[in-house]
């Protein structure tokens, strides 16, 4: 079992229900749906080219998922994930943008934002005590001797390359897509999402997703409000 955290809309959301529609699956209740041919995408390319995110879930990273140190239990982790959530404010990105990423399609934030990035360095730090080290295979997974120097680094101390200033938000939409469908796809992706692209998010939530075994869909374990702890003082 894996877990991860990272930020998610609420189950109720109109950007988490849309992207749950785009991908076929909602990772809080792992409902499928299918997806029909759209755009210029026939159906099986479609479903292909959002098995990863799919089997994810719709989420942007703040701890990439990773198995429970020896010694602590899923319990301990929950104590501390709300214990996370309850110590954070909200705070408003400013611009959602439709962007490419490699091979991958993505909502990013279109400007830096300090309050995002304090966040996901929050959050590797404070999880990083319930991580046990990555495996042999997970570590070649990465491709470490491809990766600059600081990266490879992150990934030996943190377990994932891409953290603190490496790090980069992003809402995955799609696995890799072909040069020849980039176009095709990115005008798919403004249409579907246009209701979101040029607009600010409001992160207010974090959630707990959990992978049973490898190579199963990540589920939300639990999702909370950012800010309990501001909301009980003032209660």
């Amino acid at each position: 079992m894996r877990y991860a955290i990272y930020f998610a809309p609420p189950a109720d959301d109109r950007l988490s229900q849309t992207a749950a529609r785009w991908l076929g699956r909602d990772a809080f209740t792992d409902e499928t749906n299918e997806l029909p041919a759209l755009g210029g995408l026939d159906a099986d390319t479609r479903h292909a080219l959002t098995a990863d995110p799919r089997r994810y879930g719709f989420h942007g990273t703040l701890k990439a998922p990773f198995t429970l140190a020896e010694g602590r239990s899923e319990a301990e982790l929950v104590a501390a994930f709300e214990e996370f959530a309850a110590d954070l404010e909200p705070f408003e990105l400013p611009e959602l943008t439709l962007h490419q990423l490699g091979p991958f399609f993505a909502l990013v934030s279109a400007t830096h934002c300090a309050a995002l990035q304090d966040f996901a360095a929050q959050a590797v730090q404070a999880f990083e005590p319930f991580r046990a080290p990555l495996s042999d295979v997970d570590m070649a997974r990465r491709s470490p001797d491809k990766l600059p120097d600081r990266q490879r680094e992150y990934l030996k101390k943190w377990g994932y390359p891409y953290v603190f200033e490496e790090f980069q938000f992003h809402l995955t939409l799609t696995g890799p897509v072909p040069g020849e469908t980039a176009e095709t796809m990115r005008t798919l992706l403004g249409s579907t999402f246009a209701e979101y692209i040029g607009k600010p998010l409001h992160v207010a939530s974090v959630a707990l997703f959990v992978e049973p075994h490898r190579g199963a869909p990540f589920l939300v374990h639990s999702l909370l409000p950012l800010g309990g702890a501001t909301q009980r003082k003032i209660a």
